[in-house]
């Protein structure tokens, strides 16, 4: 190949061939005129030439072997990272022996680095400087490193998703400021770590919202409600403030609640409900409303169900429905479910092994508390234990 220089073509070589271009100028734009014969543009050899740059040009970028040696030596399940963030495995600058090292030092065993890494790959671009500042910031909360380590174990995204660390720096000062303790912020960390990851002014509009709300509901202590409503939903700051505002207005439309009874709902138990989208709590509520009618019971005590236990609203239609189904096949009572909501908490499985247990020993589900249904196992089965020897003396006598 070659290319003249102060020439006013570029001439490219091929085997028995030439391809000539020529450039003019014309009214001031450039203009490439091309002349050649017919017998290159058949030539295996010309469209290599050309071929070339294209395949370079669309080809995926070739991955980091450095790294992939690294990880496979570390344990790193790599087809697992490879799926969740492939992107990392084309860049030159991961600092996964670093990671490790950082980790190490804090108290992490390979095979827990390992799985981080595996499930979030991304944590390898984090610098060592970066992953130190972040473990201090994280320590203002957490009391142990050891504690810092369970939750990345966990949930490796609430550390690394983020290396904006003079924003989770503010936010940390902010919730602060407003009157959570280390134990709510804790919580948070654990439970909705992308509360750290908002920028500021979206956490600010949040709380700022929520006093806003306890006030018009004539509450005089904004800061204790925010603290209770941020306990009970540790997510409602990651969630926005029209989804919160319309779920409260529903609530207090719907059920025909007065200031005190909805402080009393969003304060308590139906905290955790203003995460839902509108149209589902919506279309949840029409459903259970619609079954519940179906078998007989008044709005009254609809209204009564649904606000002693508001987490009903989180079941699906199908599975709201296949739950009252099952119950009302084994006798349970529709009166005794509006007493005893929580009984949907169970399994349908879990609710009919435990009825059956329950039948066999001669418990009248019909005529007798069934709010065991709902209880924990350990309990369940120290319960069942006791009943069985009840029954065992009625025999003997």
């Amino acid at each position: 190949m070659s290319i003249p220089y102060g020439l006013g073509y570029l001439t490219i070589m091929a085997p028995g061939n030439l391809l000539y271009v020529r450039s003019n100028y014309l009214f001031g734009s450039r203009c490439w005129m091309m002349r050649f014969s017919t017998e290159i543009i058949f030539k295996s050899v010309s469209f290599r030439l050309f071929g070339k740059k294209c395949d370079n040009a669309d080809s995926e970028p070739l991955e980091n072997e450095e790294l992939l040696n690294n990880l496979l030596t570390m344990g790193v399940d790599v087809d697992m990272a490879r799926k969740r963030q492939p992107g990392v495995f084309n860049r030159t600058d991961t600092n996964e022996q670093d990671l490790q090292t950082f980790l190490l030092s804090k108290g992490a065993s390979k095979e827990v680095i390992a799985s981080i890494i595996s499930r979030y790959p991304r944590a390898m671009t984090r610098t060592p400087e970066s992953l130190a500042n972040r473990w201090d910031l994280w320590r203002r909360i957490v009391t142990s490193d050891l504690e810092i380590v369970n939750i990345l174990e966990r949930s490796p995204e609430s550390f690394f998703r983020s290396s904006d660390n003079l924003n989770l720096e503010n936010n940390i000062k902010f919730l602060y400021s407003v009157g959570l303790t280390r134990k709510y912020l804790c919580r948070l960390l654990t439970n909705a770590p992308r509360t750290f990851s908002n920028s500021l002014n979206l956490n600010k509009q949040m709380v700022e919202f929520l006093q806003e709300v306890c006030l018009s509901l004539g509450h005089n202590g904004p800061t204790d409600f925010v603290r209770k409503i941020i306990f009970k939903n540790p997510f409602i700051l990651i969630q926005s403030t029209k989804r919160i505002k319309t779920n409260i207005e529903f609530l207090q439309s719907t059920f025909c609640l007065n200031n005190e009874e909805l402080l009393s709902l969003i304060c308590g138990p139906g905290a955790k409900i203003l995460d839902l989208s509108s149209d589902c709590m919506r279309r949840s509520y029409r459903n259970i409303k619609e079954k519940l009618i179906s078998l007989g019971c008044t709005a009254k005590e609809i209204r009564k169900f649904v606000l002693s236990y508001p987490d009903v609203i989180f079941l699906g239609e199908k599975k709201f429905n296949d739950k009252i189904d099952c119950l009302i096949e084994e006798k349970v009572n529709i009166s005794q479910i509006i007493e005893h909501p929580r009984i949907l908490d169970s399994s349908i499985s879990t609710l009919k092994s435990r009825i059956k247990e329950l039948v066999n020993i001669g418990y009248d589900l019909s005529t007798s508390n069934i709010s065991l249904l709902s209880w924990s196992q350990k309990r369940y089965n120290a319960k069942l234990k006791k009943l069985y020897i009840e029954q065992n003396i009625v025999l003997e006598n």
